[in-house]
């Protein structure tokens, strides 16, 4: 007679699944387009939906020597002016009682997570529209022999020499630079392959593996040719905006005051969006909201202070 098995398919009560006890989100790119708005207002006269930024502007020079004999005719100053208007912005989510009582997992410490990555996510793509939508053609440049977004072909790629013509027309502009006068270039992955790519940079990172090998050995551009690159999968990305559907990548390259932020100086308002917990309005108090909240407004403060150069990628969907 055989002899009954026990296996883990006759104890199915017994034999389950185990749960690890700790939720994990989707990847999660870092913000970085908020430092770019170094700009604050600092001495607003009033709360108001629209924050003004004037500028006084030069007089021509004086290089004309003075009659002894004759005054000199007055010139008027003019002025200009930067408007940036605050919005509201903000998103909520809600739990019920049910799901807080029967799930396995911390729901709501996981809605405040939710809740404060999409805050800085949402408020960081608010500004990166901003910065890369100049339409000001001296401040935008294109790889290759194109001229407009539409005439960028699969060979026009980003190019060390393309950093160099943008950081001398920010030089000639006398464009304020960041840390040891620098300026700062957001690069997207894509285009930053190509760049390495590139004979001179090439020569530059062999030099810099005999003098400080580990930036480079974990994956660093640095520094190169007065641009400070950053990496990272925000830089802008437009989809077949080019010529044959090929897509568009958006370098930033930029000074100090290219932007300006406006915000709220009123009681219970800020530089920084803030987390909301919302009332529970319910007659039996199930929902429990929690979400963010922000009055603010962004705007190009100094166009002369920012070039985007509009490229396509080797490795891009071409």
């Amino acid at each position: 007679m055989a002899t009954p098995t026990v296996t883990t398919g006759t104890l199915t009560n017994q034999v389950t699944t185990a749960f690890e006890q700790i939720s994990y989100f989707a990847l999660r790119s870092q913000p970085l387009f908020e430092m770019l708005a170094d700009v604050r207002s600092t001495a607003q006269s009033h709360n108001a939906a629209t924050v003004q930024f004037t500028f006084i502007d030069e007089i021509n020079q004086a290089t004309t020597a003075l009659t002894e004999n004759a005054d000199v005719t007055p010139v008027a100053i003019s002025d200009s002016k930067v408007d940036v208007s605050l919005a509201e912005y903000g998103n909520a989510v809600v739990t019920s009682a049910k799901i807080r009582g029967t799930s396995f997992l911390n729901v709501d410490a996981d809605a405040a997570n939710i809740i404060g990555y999409n805050m800085a996510n949402s408020m960081d793509k608010i500004v990166s529209d901003v910065a890369n939508g100049s339409t000001t053609a001296a401040q935008i440049m294109y790889g290759g022999d194109a001229t407009t977004r539409g005439g960028i072909e699969a060979a026009d790629e980003y190019t060390a020499a393309l950093g160099r013509k943008a950081v001398a027309q920010l030089r000639t502009d006398s464009a304020p630079g960041w840390e040891n006068g620098n300026y700062m270039a957001i690069i997207h992955p894509d285009v930053s392959y190509d760049l390495r790519s590139d004979t001179t940079v090439t020569d530059v990172i062999q030099y810099q593996l005999y003098q400080q090998g580990e930036p480079i050995r974990v994956g660093s551009i640095g520094t190169f040719n007065g641009i400070t690159y950053i990496e990272n999968p925000r830089a802008g990305l437009l989809a077949d905006a080019g010529d044959s559907n090929v897509d568009v990548y958006q370098t930033l390259i930029c000074g100090r005051q290219a932007l300006a932020k406006g915000f709220s100086r009123a009681p219970g308002f800020g530089a920084d969006p803030t987390i909301v917990v919302g009332p529970v309005t319910d007659t039996l108090r199930r929902f429990n909201p929690i979400g963010w909240y922000h009055l603010v407004g962004y705007g190009r403060f100094r166009e002369k202070c920012m070039i985007r150069v509009e490229t396509s990628s080797s490795i891009g969907a071409n």
